[in-house]
């Protein structure tokens, strides 16, 4: 059972975490989305499926994933022969909690003539009921792929999907999933905002809906934004995705500015993932401590949910973790 965090007072909890990882052979992942203390003391930082994938190719004995469930039940089926810890397994993901695998089957079982293009922020159990698991930054190099006339359910992101959809042409029969985080900004407060910063690029995740994603001047996925952020001469540039991405724009370019874009009331913190703040350090030293809670999968599943986690490897191998963006192309 996990300790209460007072009886961790007095601990360096830094040199501590460190001690534990040399002596446990662990590896710690940070998401983007992390606080800052967790990103810095992080092996690795990035993206839900590159940290896994660079994870595997470590002999880490123990992986600690800072990070959501399913990425760290991604990083599971990726390396089934090391324990997995995320430190609070309540950090779930509203996608994920949006499309229940007994659900996702019913709605499969509905449309036996579609193949099911699944987004990676699902859980195990829905990428195992899937065909091709897709990135943000995957997904169009893999729909080029597929025979115009196959029909096609996207989930569990609508906003995703339906950016995919304008972006390619495809009619794809989207899941009604949405994330709590990319739903919370406001199309006015941004107006508001770009009024205020005028030439300031925005830089906006796939998983906006179309009001916001219509501002935007760059669309993509969490690595393509930074990439983006950091390779632009632009001094000011304002970020559409859960802000504590911010905290490597600025470590990599300090001279910028770096402006969140903002929820309903102009300066809330509903754009924050609730989920991602459930992992903190002391839960991160505990999980380290006591290799709990731990990640375990049945091994069907584990290897049913890997094989469409392969084919997608298979025919975006090259595009996945490289973080393709593009532009807007709403009303054109």
């Amino acid at each position: 059972m996990n300790a209460p965090v007072a009886s961790l007072r007095g601990l360096d909890l830094r040199a501590e975490i460190d001690r534990l990882r040399r002596e446990r052979n662990a590896v710690i992942l940070a998401h983007y989305y992390q606080v800052p203390e967790i990103q810095d003391l992080a092996d690795f930082v990035g993206d839900s499926l590159d940290l896994s994938r660079k994870a595997a190719s470590t002999d880490a004995d123990v992986i600690a994933f800072c990070g959501v469930r399913f990425m760290a039940e991604t990083a599971k089926i990726l390396s089934p022969e090391k324990i997995v810890v995320l430190p609070d397994m309540d950090a779930g993901c509203s996608l994920e909690d949006s499309c229940p695998p007994d659900r996702f089957r019913a709605f499969r079982e509905a449309h036996p003539d579609h193949i099911a293009l699944t987004y990676i922020n699902c859980s195990a159990a829905v990428k195992a009921l899937s065909d091709i698991i897709v990135t943000s930054s995957s997904a169009e190099t893999i729909l080029a792929q597929l025979p115009a006339d196959q029909k096609i359910i996207f989930g569990p992101d609508k906003n995703l999907g339906g950016y995919l959809a304008r972006r390619t042409g495809r009619d794809m029969l989207l899941w009604p999933g949405v994330c709590i985080v990319h739903e919370a900004f406001s199309e006015t407060e941004l107006l508001k905002l770009k009024a205020r910063h005028p030439g300031a690029p925005v830089l906006a995740h796939p998983e906006c809906p179309g009001h916001i994603l219509d501002h935007a001047d760059i669309v993509g996925s969490t690595k393509a934004i930074l990439d983006y952020a950091l390779a632009s001469p632009a001094q000011t540039l304002i970020v559409a995705t859960e802000p504590h991405i911010i905290h490597q724009m600025e470590k990599a370019a300090p001279h910028k500015n770096f402006i969140g874009a903002p929820g309903a009331d102009g300066n809330c913190n509903c754009n924050m993932c609730p989920y991602m703040a459930l992992n903190t350090i002391e839960k991160l030293y505990v999980a380290l401590r006591d290799l709990e809670p731990r990640i375990e999968l049945d091994e069907g599943m584990r290897l049913a949910a890997r094989k469409p986690l392969e084919r997608m490897l298979e025919m975006a191998g090259n595009t996945v973790g490289k973080g393709d963006v593009g532009r807007p192309i709403f009303g054109a």
